[in-house]
C-alpha cells in the first residue's frame, strides 16, 4: 500500500480513535498512543460525530520569562499547511488561555483540520460558531500573552501529563474524537492500518454473538482468541 501521506489520512478517515489505539496496542504500542486529559470542546462539548484526523504541525510555548528559547518568525498562525492539526504545547501552570476566537478564524481559512491544545482554550462561543473542531486540556478567560509566548514550530513536544510519557512530533497522524485524542507516529501508520480490520471484523463478530445470547467469556474466546 502507499506511504503517501494523502493516501494515510484517507484510509485513517474510515476508523475512530479506539480503532487506532487498538491497532497500536496490538503493536505493544504505550497507552496505544492515548493522549490523556485532553477533551473536544468545539464545535460541541463531548458531543457529536466529530473527528479530525491529520499530520501534526508542533507549535511549542514557553514561559515569557524564558529569554533563551529561540522566538517564532511571524505569527504561528499564518504558517498553517493545509489539512495539518495543530497542537499547540503550553507549559504549565495552565492558568491563562493560549488559544482564542481569531487564531481559529485564520486556521479555517488556511485549511486546518483543527487544533489540539494541550493547555487552555478562551472564546468557545467563536470556535463553535465556526463549527471548528478542537480539543484542549481546559478553559479559561484571559490571553496567555502575559505568562508565555510561541518559541518553536514544527519541534518535538511532549504531551503535559502526571501518567505518562508522551511526545508529538511534527508529521505524526492525530486522530482525534468524541473518545479522546490519539498520536499515530508516521513510522507504525502502515503497520497499524493492516492491523485495524482484522480487529475491527473480530469485534464485530463478538458483538453479534453477544447479541445472539451468547455470553462475552464464549464471544471473546471464538472471535478474539481469549
Amino acid at each position: 500500500m502507499s506511504s503517501d501521506p494523502k493516501d494515510i489520512i484517507a484510509r485513517l478517515q474510515q476508523w475512530g480513535a479506539c480503532d487506532v489505539a487498538d491497532g497500536l496496542s496490538k503493536l505493544k504500542y504505550p497507552n496505544g498512543g492515548f493522549l490523556e486529559g485532553l477533551t473536544m470542546y468545539s464545535p460541541q462539548f463531548q458531543a457529536g460525530e466529530t473527528k479530525i484526523v491529520g499530520q501534526a504541525m508542533t507549535v511549542k510555548f514557553v514561559p515569557k520569562s524564558d529569554v533563551s528559547s529561540p522566538k517564532v518568525q511571524g505569527n504561528y498562525i499564518d504558517k498553517i499547511p493545509e489539512g495539518a492539526v495543530v497542537f499547540i504545547s503550553q507549559p504549565l501552570p495552565h492558568v491563562n488561555a493560549v488559544y482564542g476566537g481569531l487564531m481559529t478564524l485564520r486556521a479555517q481559512a488556511l485549511n486546518a483540520t483543527g487544533v489540539v491544545i494541550d493547555g487552555r482554550v478562551r472564546d468557545l462561543n467563536e470556535h463553535r460558531a465556526l463549527n471548528f473542531p478542537l480539543f484542549a486540556k481546559s478553559v479559561g478567560t484571559t490571553a496567555g500573552g502575559e505568562v508565555c509566548r510561541p518559541s518553536e514550530v514544527n519541534v518535538p513536544v511532549r504531551l503535559n501529563s502526571e501518567n505518562q510519557d508522551a511526545w508529538i512530533n511534527p508529521g505524526d497522524y492525530i486522530i482525534a474524537d468524541l473518545n479522546g485524542v490519539v498520536r499515530l507516529p508516521q513510522e507504525l501508520a502502515e503497520q497499524v492500518l493492516d492491523a485495524i480490520p482484522a480487529i475491527a471484523d473480530a469485534d464485530a463478530k463478538c458483538a453479534e454473538a453477544i447479541k445472539a445470547g451468547r455470553s462475552v467469556e464464549d464471544a471473546f474466546r471464538e472471535f478474539r482468541g481469549r
